[in-house]
């Protein structure tokens, strides 16, 4: 485990160096950066990064609130957490990488790119949108949470991010990723949805001007593909692809596809 002091607080990740030695010309293979959605931390990566160590340099962590990343001072913003992010790129030294971010990890890569375009070559916006929910809506999930905690909203946040086929008594990564939930620290759960409750980047989106991959699960209850395709309207010459058979996380779901189509994206930049 690799562990960094990142603006005044303690940041969890993980950078696998290993395509970096793999190719030939030295720096040639792209910098994968991934950033995880609301409610789980950076081991959700696991099965992708199998998928591609060697081909590519990956970098996982664990935003704040989340993990074993502090939680730091709450609420919490959207430029606030890519702050978090862009102060870990610069102590690694690295630049023109390739965000991956997963529902309000899009949000994040977003941010990110209207703060420091130079650090990006490029953009992975997964099952995300441009602004997700209203303010309301996440308001009354914060109170939900306070009031009966967070295990009082578990089926129904299972139900938005698996499907049917994955949501099975007998399938135990499901029960893994039902622990993974419940076991998240309520203040930095609830300072993140207080962060998406103010995140709307309608205006930014139409300034993206790197290549762009928007991917849609085909049974994603949180951010639906009709939505994940209205924001990749937004980008200039952004490219939407739906993933079948798939929910809201595909890198946990259908690791193996979602691999397959990020690796052909960065190797057409």
């Amino acid at each position: 485990m690799q562990f960094i002091r990142l603006n005044n607080q303690t940041t969890h990740y993980a950078f696998d160096k290993s395509g970096l030695a793999t190719n030939s010309a030295a720096g040639s293979a792209p910098v994968i950066v991934f950033i995880n959605s609301l409610g789980t931390d950076m081991r959700i990566w696991d099965d992708v990064k199998t998928q591609l160590a060697g081909e590519f340099s990956l970098l996982t962590y664990d935003k704040r609130g989340h993990g074993l990343s502090d939680t730091g001072t709450t609420p919490y913003t959207i430029d606030e957490l890519a702050d978090d992010l862009i102060a870990l790129l610069e102590a690694l030294k690295l630049e023109r990488v390739i965000l991956c971010g997963l529902s309000m990890g899009g949000l994040i890569a977003q941010a990110l790119f209207a703060k420091k375009p130079e650090l990006v070559a490029g953009l992975i916006l997964s099952n995300t949108a441009h602004k997700i929910g209203t303010a309301e809506m996440w308001r009354t999930r914060i109170d939900a949470i306070y009031q009966n905690g967070l295990s009082s909203i578990l089926a129904p946040t299972m139900e938005r991010w698996f499907t049917p086929a994955y949501r099975m008594p007998d399938n135990a990564a499901f029960a893994a990723y039902c622990n993974m939930f419940t076991r998240q620290p309520v203040d930095g759960y609830t300072a993140t949805c207080e962060a998406l409750a103010q995140a709307d980047y309608t205006a930014q989106a139409p300034q993206i001007c790197v290549p762009t991959l928007c991917l849609a699960g085909d049974q994603d209850g949180a951010t639906p593909p009709a939505l994940v395709q209205e924001m990749a309207g937004l980008i200039p010459a952004a490219e939407f692809i739906m993933l079948e058979k798939c929910g809201h996380i595909p890198c946990v779901e259908q690791p193996q596809i979602f691999s397959q189509t990020i690796a052909k994206f960065i190797k057409n930049i």
